[in-house]
């Protein structure tokens, strides 16, 4: 039986990342309607790659990338306990690979990473329209902890 490995992402990846970043719009426009139209980006994946502060991560099986993920330190806010933390985000499966456990496992990894660094706090967000992600995260130890709301005007 083949396994899934994680590994830190290298430049030699920014294609296939950037696929998944897209991945990750299209499906999150079916939640969010102040998204633009037309193409858009998320993050700076090349610049995340050589950040200290980031650990980007994907998942491999059989030498193809089927997943990423990544957590960055933040400064937390004054009033918090803790001085720091990590945002978990670019979060993504390939459809094929959804159900196997391949989201914990990216997760184990960046929190491993995450406490490698001395930070024993992290922070994602997730759609409250999209109760699959919520129970994914939830089966991996996140609570709910705030709701954001908005309105258009």
């Amino acid at each position: 039986m083949n396994t899934i490995s994680i590994r830190k992402v290298t430049l030699k990846d920014l294609e296939k990342l950037l696929e998944f970043e897209q991945g990750i719009i299209t499906a999150e426009r079916s939640f969010d309607p102040t998204l633009k139209e037309g193409k858009i980006s998320y993050y700076n994946i090349e610049k995340m790659i050589s950040a200290a502060d980031v650990e980007v991560v994907v998942a491999v099986l059989n030498e193809q990338i089927i997943g990423s993920g990544y957590a960055r330190i933040e400064d937390a806010k004054p009033y918090l306990n803790h001085k720091l933390y990590a945002y978990m985000g670019f979060m993504f499966t390939h459809p094929d690979h959804r159900g196997k456990g391949v989201n914990a496992q990216i997760i184990e990894s960046l929190t491993t990473w995450v406490r490698s660094q001395d930070v024993f706090e992290m922070r994602l967000d997730v759609y409250n329209d999209n109760p699959s992600a919520i129970k994914a995260y939830e089966k991996v130890g996140f609570k709910k902890h705030l709701i954001n709301m908005r309105i258009g005007l």
